[in-house]
């Protein structure tokens, strides 16, 4: 006679386990953020617009979202709204927070595009690229890329500007004005809508004896993509 074997499978114990671990709250609590933080860190992400520079194309608060393949594979065109982390040029960086909660939070806020975060970013509308010549302005008040006129019909307050009594020929002459900037390479240079409002690439050089090194300009490594809609807040939506 010959004796039986009793075969014990695992197999539906090790996959009831995993059907218990892969259901629960905090596992799909967790997949959800790596997959969020994976969206926003190549494909898009989230803004808070900080200031009312570009208004009234963007309003402070808005959030705005990013195309971040286009800003690593292409080369921002002329008239784009981007992000860009702003350099030391641009004003005084934001402290790293000491406290491990408020780093914490902000860290949060930075991967959701909600709150406060760690990022020292803005956003401006790209004028002129590299190798570009931009100026200001024909007889008319208009910004000259390569001598021709740009059609701007999202420029919200502009500097004054009236030809013949007040403008790039007159004394003083009008704010709106700035002589020839020639884009370096892999830089862009970058204005505000709301023009008279806005410190952009030209903002410190615009008036009488403009400082040496008053230009700004933004890195093409700096981009970190073309704006291309407002999501929040509701109200709100639209492209851009």
């Amino acid at each position: 006679m010959h004796s039986a074997s009793l075969v014990v499978s695992t197999r539906p114990a090790s996959r009831s386990r995993w059907r218990r671990i892969t259901g629960s709250f905090w596992f799909n609590l967790l997949a959800a953020t790596v997959a969020l933080v994976l969206l926003q860190a190549f494909v898009v992400k989230i803004y808070y617009v900080p200031s009312g520079s570009m208004e009234q194309t963007l309003a402070v608060g808005d959030r705005v979202v990013v195309d971040r393949i286009a800003g690593a594979f292409s080369a921002p065109a002329d008239g784009d709204v981007v992000v860009f982390t702003a350099s030391s040029l641009w004003g005084e960086q934001p402290p790293v927070p000491d406290n491990p909660a408020v780093y914490a939070i902000k860290w949060i806020g930075g991967v959701v595009g909600v709150g406060p975060n760690l990022d020292h970013t803005l956003i401006k509308r790209v004028i002129a690229g590299p190798g570009q010549t931009v100026s200001c302005c024909d007889a008319e008040g208009r910004v000259l890329v390569d001598g021709l006129p740009l059609d701007e019909p999202y420029v919200f307050e502009d500097y004054p500007f009236e030809a013949g009594s007040f403008d790039c020929t007159t004394t003083p002459r009008s704010l709106r004005c700035f002589d020839d900037v020639i884009v370096p390479p892999d830089e862009y240079f970058v204005l505000g809508d709301h023009r008279s409002n806005s410190n952009d690439s030209i903002f410190r050089c615009r008036g009488v004896d403009p400082p040496v090194g008053c230009l700004k300009m933004v890195g093409k490594s700096d981009i970190v993509g073309r704006a291309f809609a407002i999501v929040l807040p509701p109200t709100r939506w639209s492209g851009l």
